[in-house]
């Protein structure tokens, strides 16, 4: 499948895909981070020096600059993924945080002994082990909803599965191992059929699909910017308006006050009221630049890019007889697989000797590795700078290794 036009040119966009000596880098590990653009890097670079200043503090003027664009960075998330306001917008550290901040706050709130937690078995570790803290600590219980025979989430099972004691559904919207994707609208039927909520990871969706928080009908959606070619050690977590005022803080101190003595603290609406310390001020911005980057293209042309392009791989490695695929025939631009006789990380380490990045291992995804029978999985992952030189590449580098290994 060629690239879309507007794709061509892009690679040159991303100075990490570079390798030594002026020779390409194969990188296909974009589902555990995605490559940064020029762009961001230099907003990320400018927002450094420049124009650094602390924000919400300050009365001189470059403070007041540098809180506007922190602001018009919140106000952009809330536009690109269909907020109705940006006081839906949470900055938090990452995903991982975000869902963390939901486990504690509204869950530490609202669940208590007999409740039940709905999870699936494909989920990030950022999805279980939030979930398994705070049942630990209101005495609630975790189910879980099996997949399909295609490695989906089994939305049948699920409808059958859920109960009135269910308070809170946590699933993934596209899966980081198999590149399934989640059918939103019935999950989100099925759990407030039950008057569950419904939170959404959307780590690996935000960087491909176009997002729509009132069309989705979900109540919690977290995302990280590094996977959507912004920095490191920022995210947002959308969730209603409604549901964000009732929640306590999730820390204290900082920005999140309203007035503080040492008999009383009151606290910030949200979302300032979960942002406690100094916020990640130049993440903020460089995440903007990298909302820019992506918003500019056309994201269905990019998934269909990326879904594409893992079809290709899916149907190559097929003819290797030594290949055991995982995941649906259409995914998000991600193809799991294992080579008998090889473990991922032997697999890993040849194919980077021919510049071919690839993550080999459980992909903080312990129970599905369990669920699949293996210790591990070799994941390729696409973004939109991926072509089919990479999948040619990580071919060459398949049958070196089958040459290694005596296949």
């Amino acid at each position: 499948m060629n690239a879309p036009a507007s794709l061509l040119t892009r690679k040159a966009d991303f100075p990490g895909l570079v390798a030594a000596e002026g020779q390409p880098w194969h990188y296909l590990d974009t589902a555990a981070t995605a490559q940064k653009p020029q762009a961001v890097i230099d907003a990320m670079s400018n927002a450094l020096g420049r124009d650094y200043a602390t924000v919400h503090r300050g009365v001189y003027s470059r403070s007041a600059e540098m809180t506007q664009a922190y602001e018009a960075a919140r106000r952009r998330v809330a536009e690109f993924i269909g907020a109705r306001s940006e006081n839906e917008i949470v900055f938090v550290r990452g995903a991982t945080e975000g869902i963390n901040l939901v486990a504690q706050s509204w869950g530490g709130l609202n669940l208590k002994a007999g409740d039940r937690i709905m999870l699936s078995q494909l989920e990030h570790h950022s999805n279980i082990v939030p979930w398994q803290m705070i049942a630990q600590q209101t005495g609630a219980e975790i189910d879980v909803c099996p997949l399909t025979e295609d490695h989906l989430i089994d939305l049948g099972a699920l409808e059958q599965m859920l109960t009135p004691q269910h308070k809170i559904v946590a699933l993934a919207h596209v899966s980081n191992v198999l590149g399934s994707i989640l059918g939103v609208k019935r999950a989100a039927k099925l759990a407030h059929n039950v008057g569950a909520k419904l939170l959404l990871d959307g780590c690996q969706a935000a960087p491909r699909m176009r997002l729509n928080m009132q069309e989705l009908d979900c109540d919690f959606y977290v995302l990280s910017a590094h996977k959507l070619y912004g920095p490191t050690g920022i995210g947002v977590l959308w969730a209603r308006e409604e549901l964000l005022d009732t929640m306590p803080p999730y820390q204290g101190g900082g920005a999140m006050i309203d007035s503080v003595t040492f008999e009383k603290t009151t606290y910030a609406p949200p979302p300032q009221r979960f942002e406690a310390g100094t916020p990640m001020i130049t993440e903020a911005v460089a995440m903007h630049a990298a909302i820019d980057y992506v918003d500019a293209l056309n994201l269905e042309s990019l998934f269909a890019h990326e879904s594409g392009l893992a079809t290709t791989l899916r149907n190559e490695l097929r003819t290797i007889n030594s290949i055991r695929l995982f995941g649906p025939e259409k995914s998000a631009g991600i193809v799991s697989f294992e080579m008998e006789g090889v473990h991922p990380h032997d697999l890993g380490t040849i194919l980077d000797e021919e510049n071919v990045a690839i993550r080999a291992g459980h992909h903080c995804a312990q129970p599905l590795m369990t669920h699949l029978g293996v210790p591990a999985t070799a994941r390729a992952s696409f973004g939109l700078y991926s072509d089919e030189s990479d999948i040619d590449a990580l071919l060459r580098g398949i049958e070196r290794t089958k040459r290694i290994f005596g296949q």
